[in-house]
Parts: structure tokens; sequence; C-alpha cells
């Protein structure tokens, strides 16, 4: 286990319930887990009750498309590679990565480059915010727009309207109302 790992209590989805059976207590829908709040600003913020149940949603599918979308990665041709006969040609994009390719366009065109961005770095590829923003004000700033951002991502990610204008505590004592970080109307 990591030095750096901090460790919360939460409740999780059963992986083992059973929908054939009636949840009772041997047959939980819901189970208590430890999780590592440090995994990603995504469990941090959510730990801390900064994220609503809709936002969270939001933030694990666009991770699923973003890694959905890669798949192996980039294919290089490798001119140093022997070939052999019998190999067979690699396959081009499959219609699950056209797909999420597509969601992925939506997002970015309902967020902005600038809000599109923030959200790829941190939920996309698991970045911290202090990676990303250097000062305190600039980290509250950024957790502000990235709740804004998945907030409004939630519509063009199939997650409820009325889930995505959910509420708990802000980040930071002072911000009202839903304000346009990006600056795109």
């Amino acid at each position: 286990m990591s030095l750096q790992a901090r460790l919360r209590l939460t409740v999780v989805d059963n992986p083992f319930f059973g929908r054939a059976h009636p949840a009772d207590e041997s047959n939980p829908r819901t189970i208590p887990a430890a999780i590592n709040v440090r995994e990603s600003a995504i469990t941090m913020l959510a730990s801390r009750g900064a994220l609503a149940a809709a936002q969270i949603k939001a933030a694990e599918r666009f991770r699923a498309l973003r890694e959905a979308m890669g798949g192996k990665g980039a294919s290089l041709i490798d001119p140093g590679r022997l070939v052999v006969d019998g190999g067979k040609m690699p396959d081009g994009m499959s219609q699950r990565q056209i797909n999420a390719g597509q969601e992925l366009r939506k997002c970015r065109a309902l967020l902005g480059v600038r809000g599109y961005q923030l959200v790829a770095l941190v939920c996309g590829q698991g970045m911290a915010l202090h990676e990303i923003a250097a000062g305190k004000r600039e980290r509250l700033t950024a957790a502000d727009m990235l709740r804004w951002c998945l907030g409004r991502s939630c519509g063009a990610l199939g997650i409820g309207a009325q889930a995505a204008e959910e509420r708990r505590r802000p980040v930071r004592p002072g911000t009202q109302g839903e304000q346009n970080p990006c600056g795109k109307r």
C-alpha cells in the first residue's frame, strides 16, 4: 500500500448482488468499502461532498468513453518488424470506439475547448487539480469549473437533467448560482 493513500469508508454497489433474490441481509444491494480518496480529483471532491451523484456518474461515464476511444493506442508502422505469413491485419476502429468518439464530440461542443480540456485532464487522464493549477485560487477556480462542466455534460452523456442540477455543498464559500466559467454561451 502506498504511503500517499488516504482511505475512507463509503457505500458502493455490491458486485455479488443477485437480482433473482430479494434484497435482504444475506443479499445486500450495497456494501461498505474503503476507497483511496487520493486516487483522483473526482474521488477527492466526491468524498468531501462537493460533487452531486449525477456529476460523479458523468465523470465516470466520461472516463469510460475516453478509455473506449483510446483502445490500444495509436498503432504505428514498425519498419523493423518481421512480417510473417498468417498474421492478421489490424482492424480499424470498432463501432464502440466510433460511438464513444461521437459522444465525446457532443461533450466538446457543449463544454467548449477549455472546459473539455479540463474534464479530459481530470476525468480522462486522472490528473489532480494541483497538477493543473499552481496556486490555491487557481485550484478552487478549476474545481468550480470542473463541477460546472460535469453538471453541464450530464445531458450529453445520458444522465438525467434534473439530477444534473442537484447541488450539494460548494467547493468554496460564496459560490452562488450557475455561472459559465468556460466563457461559452
